[in-house]
């Protein structure tokens, strides 16, 4: 296995946002985070990016404790695409990827060629290789969110988290991220709303509901409309699609 969480625990302000969620993703695929707003899903994946501490439980990456391993050598391994990112600094599209390279780097170390091929790579593979000069300022949210993902893959991780890595982005560009996730060779865990596009691509599923684990198994185990309408408190007719064969959920009105 690689990343882990075992009965992990955390809240805020008394509430647990977070309550004793047992998971593991599988090496080389994708797992997919679904529940309604405040089920838990980006909490989650900040606990497994050790961007927050458990309360109890623990994170594991392979058969270490995070908490355990030094920041640089997980950083290396790891990356965190975030729902939201700023910045008031005037920086280029090439400048936000490059700090995907940090990890890899030491504080005086040179800019070497394989920083260089990282970099150009990632932003090839998310079609902002055209815009490497432009500011950040100046890109649409679509783009900002496509040049954050360029710097995780900057960061030649093993293991790629992303919290809503579609929001912002139209249907063309959220069908070609997800896309290019499923060709990458690493282990990817995604928070996503779209119930749809968490059928077409993931392999796995984990549904959070107020805090813990509801269910978890390939989306024909889990997406069922029994399910949907406890979890996500709606009606809806779940069908196999004649073109992909994967589920499609079609909600039903009133």
């Amino acid at each position: 296995m690689t990343l882990a969480t075992h009965e992990v625990r955390w809240g805020v302000g008394g509430v647990l946002m977070v309550d004793g969620v047992t998971l593991a993703a599988e090496p080389g695929r994708i797992l997919g985070l679904i529940g309604p707003n405040g089920s838990g899903k980006s909490s989650l994946l900040r606990l497994m990016a050790r961007l927050r501490k458990v309360s109890s439980g623990v994170v594991t990456l392979g058969d270490a404790n995070i908490d355990a391993l030094p920041r640089r050598a997980f950083a290396r391994r790891v990356a965190l695409v975030e729902q939201q990112a700023t910045t008031e600094a005037a920086l280029t599209v090439q400048d936000v990827v490059r700090l995907g390279r940090t990890p890899h780097r030491g504080p005086l170390s040179a800019w070497t060629g394989a920083d260089a091929a990282a970099v150009d790579t990632a932003l090839e593979q998310v079609g902002l290789a055209d815009r490497r000069e432009r500011l950040w300022h100046s890109l649409s949210g679509g783009e900002r969110q496509r040049a954050h993902i360029a710097r995780a893959l900057a960061q030649c991780p093993s293991e790629l988290l992303l919290d809503e890595p579609t929001n912002h982005l139209d249907i063309r560009h959220q069908l070609e991220i997800l896309a290019l996730i499923r060709r990458l060779p690493v282990t990817s865990v995604v928070a996503l709303h779209d119930l749809n596009l968490a059928a077409l691509f993931c392999d796995r599923l984990a549904v959070l509901h107020q805090g813990k684990l509801a269910r978890v198994g390939t989306p024909d185990e889990v997406l069922t409309e029994e399910l949907i309408e406890t979890v996500f408190g709606v009606q809806a007719s779940v069908e196999r699609s004649p073109r992909h064969g994967r589920l499609q959920v079609h909600y039903l009105m009133g």
